[in-house]
């Protein structure tokens, strides 16, 4: 795992079978974006341990329509960094569900394993969590944070609206953990740009300055120091 021996740059593979296709192939494949971002949420359904009722069940994408949710892959089960990011989400559990967000973590091993990992790591004593078990790695593919060669998932969050869209992702590798109080930010403000239309600057948080381009879009094209200044962005 990286989070043991470090960082390690993946090799690209090149598809032999996609060498002979054609040029109106090809020009589709350079306009596939790479991100989930806009996209709507893969379809899956796959097994689960539920750990707030200690019994297995089965999720699916059906379960998230119509709500904001989040789908968080992390590489596995009894290593380091994972069980902090779990317990830190699982800390904040109360905020996600006044929220309305559902949660599910994700990683490739068995709903066994994730049952015997909430068990006996101390740092999860209490979780609420379901946490999907993505045993053919088909789930982590589709959302585009698979290591192939590797057999596990990317550190890689997504946060969906009701509408089932992409609208936020982070990826990274496996060595440091995320930040769950900036991403509860980040939830709030793209809740309040959904429901006002407005859009929210950097480090935006309930309370603070919004701008309201769809009123005064001619007004504010490059002058939108006129509306807010550095100090109340950073404050």
């Amino acid at each position: 795992m990286a989070c043991v021996n470090g960082i390690k740059p993946l090799k690209k593979k090149v598809k032999t079978e996609n060498l002979n296709i054609n040029t109106e192939n090809k020009e589709e494949k350079k306009n596939m974006s790479a991100t989930m971002v806009r996209q709507e949420m893969p379809e899956f359904e796959m097994e689960a341990y539920d750990a707030k009722t200690g019994h297995y069940k089965t999720v699916s994408s059906a379960d998230y329509k119509d709500k904001w949710s989040v789908v968080c892959f992390y590489p596995a089960d009894f290593t380091f960094v994972c069980p902090t990011e779990i317990a830190a989400m699982n800390a904040h559990y109360d905020e996600f569900e006044k929220l309305g967000v559902e949660l599910l973590p994700v990683s490739v091993d068995s709903k066994f394993s994730h049952k015997r990992f909430v068990e006996t790591e101390p740092i999860l004593k209490g979780l609420k969590l379901t946490i999907g078990a993505d045993t053919t790695k088909e789930v982590a593919r589709a959302f585009g944070v698979l290591i192939e060669e590797e057999g596990v998932a990317l550190r890689g969050r997504f946060l969906f609206n009701p509408d089932g869209v992409c609208v936020a992702q982070e990826v990274q590798a496996d060595s440091v953990g995320r930040n769950v109080n900036e991403f509860l930010r980040q939830i709030q403000a793209w809740q309040h740009a959904s429901k006002t239309g407005e859009v929210c600057p950097a480090g935006w948080r309930p309370g603070k300055k919004t701008l309201p381009v769809q009123e005064k879009v001619e007004e504010m094209t490059g002058k939108v120091g006129d509306f807010i200044t550095l100090e109340e962005i950073l404050s």
